[in-house]
Order: C-alpha cells, then sequence, then structure tokens
C-alpha cells in the first residue's frame, strides 16, 4: 500500500488569489492554532527522548539534527542558538543539511535525495554511541535523512525522528519517532509553514528542557549566556545585581571580569567565604 502523506493533501482553503489580505492572514492563523495542539499530542515521545540524551550528553555526548531544506535549515538554527543561550560550545549540539552549508541560503539540486550522505557527515564528526541522532523531515521520506538514520541506528546511536505524517520512513528507522500531526497546509504542499512552525517549537522543547536538565539554567536565567552585545551585558549585569545584592556598576565590573553569570556569582560566593 503506497504511504499516503497528509502534508501532500490538498489545503481546506481554495481561491487563494481572490481572498482579500485580511482573510489570508486569518486563515493562516487559523491553521497555525492547530500546531501548537499537534505538538502537545507529542510530549510523551518529546519526554522519552529528553530522558535518553541528558545522560549520554553528561557521559559526553552530542546531539545531531539531520534534515533538508526548511527541516536542515531549522535543525542548524536550533543548533547554531545553544552556545549564545546557554554557553555550550558550539561541537555539542551540531545541524547537518543536505547540501552543505550552501544549502541554507540556496537550493541543492539533488541533495536530499542522496541515501548516504546523511551518515557520510555523521562519520565526518566521529558520531558515537553517546550521540543522539535526530532526523527531520516534514513528508517522513526524505533520502538522506532516511539514509543516516538506519545507519546510525544499526550502529546502536540513539536515533529519533520529527516528521508530520504518521507511520513514515523515518519513523520506522527511529528509536523515539516524534509525530506531530498539523494537516494540510495552507499552501498545499508548504510544509514550510506549519510543520516548520511545529519543527522549530520541538526543537525549542529538545534543546531547553537539555540544557535545563544539564544545570545551564538558573531559576528561570540564562545564566550561561554569552555576552556577545550590550543588551545581553545589561541583561546579565542586572541578573547579578539582583542575585547578589549590588548596585549596577559593580555587577557590571563582576560581570565583566568573569564573563557569565554564573561565574560572576560564583566567584563573589567564594571570595565571601573565605
Amino acid at each position: 500500500m503506497a504511504f499516503v502523506k497528509i502534508t501532500e493533501q490538498p489545503s481546506l482553503y481554495d481561491h487563494l488569489e481572490e481572498k482579500s489580505v485580511r482573510e489570508i492572514l486569518q486563515d493562516i492563523n487559523t491553521e497555525d492554532q492547530k500546531v501548537a495542539l499537534a505538538v502537545q499530542k507529542a510530549i510523551p515521545k518529546i519526554e522519552k527522548l529528553v530522558t535518553q540524551i541528558v545522560p549520554r550528553m553528561k557521559q559526553g555526548g552530542r546531539i545531531f539534527y539531520l534534515g533538508a531544506g526548511t527541516s536542515g535549515r531549522l535543525g542548524v538554527l536550533d543548533a547554531s542558538e545553544i552556545p549564545p543561550t546557554f554557553g555550550m560550545p558550539p561541537t555539542l549540539v551540531i545541524g547537518l543539511i543536505a547540501g552543505g552549508d550552501t544549502a541554507l541560503r540556496n537550493p541543492v539540486e539533488n541533495a536530499e535525495d542522496n541515501m548516504n550522505r546523511g551518515w557520510e557527515e555523521l562519520q565526518e564528526h566521529g558520531v558515537n554511541n553517546l550521540d543522539t541522532v535526530i532526523g527531520i523531515a516534514a513528508s517522513g521520506t526524505t533520502p538522506y535523512v532516511v539514509g543516516a538514520l538506519r545507519a546510525a541506528r544499526t550502529h546502536g546511536i540513539l536515533t529519533a525522528s520529527i516528521s508530520s505524517n504518521p507511520d513514515s520512513p523515518i519513523a520506522h528507522e527511529a528509536d523515539v519517532p516524534i509525530e506531530m500531526i498539523v494537516g494540510p497546509e495552507f499552501v498545499t504542499g508548504s510544509s514550510r509553514m506549519k510543520s516548520g512552525t511545529g519543527q522549530k517549537m520541538i526543537l525549542n522543547m529538545i534543546s531547553t528542557s537539555v540544557m535545563i536538565q544539564l544545570g545551564r539554567v538558573k531559576g528561570n536565567r540564562m545564566v550561561n549566556m554569552q555576552l556577545t552585545n550590550q543588551k545581553l551585558v545589561d541583561r546579565g549585569t542586572r541578573m547579578v545585581a539582583d542575585e547578589l545584592g549590588l548596585d549596577y556598576e559593580q555587577a557590571k565590573r563582576l560581570l565583566l571580569l568573569h564573563g557569565s553569570v554564573k561565574k560572576a556569582v560564583d566567584a563573589w560566593h567564594t571570595s565571601q567565604n573565605k
């Protein structure tokens, strides 16, 4: 029996070119409201994945995201935000996209159709059984992702998938298949819309919950964020001031001396306990 892709089913809306701008926006928003509910249903699987990732990362494991097109770009985006947000090295969460960095801005012809390339790229990064490989594909059929997950799994590496079609090929290659069924897209087949939004939400959930479990957040604050601009220096200064009861200038000097909120606070407590 042929695999039916909900992501390719006709939109629930038609004659889009005849609609007013307000109607278009309202209809897109109506569809977008379905995404969070679809993600909510996937929480048990997301939880199962996170609880398996954390102990692996505590032993030195990494997360690899693999995808093509929008899915690949979202994986690279989530990976690229881990160092500035949580102060982790860029080698711990790695985004791979079919076609390489060129594909972040421009389509690379046939890159996603190569069944072997994803695994080759994982091997170039020295992937091992402490790592986790998460394949992202709205359709659930992308050969670049399917091949990588299949090979990773045969090598005893934890695999997961994020797709918008039930019982998809990538789900069959994953130890933890995450299925987020958002239904047909507003523009038929345009999976950068609801599917992409849902993927971004799930990636946020995975990486943020993992980082919290690894101790990279205190209270509700990004105490390990990189101080890459004045806004973040100001935010960090106010965190230090609040935590230690210092005035703004004292807190700022301490923060800039040590390079992160956590290090500044720890150093202050150490100096006071001597």
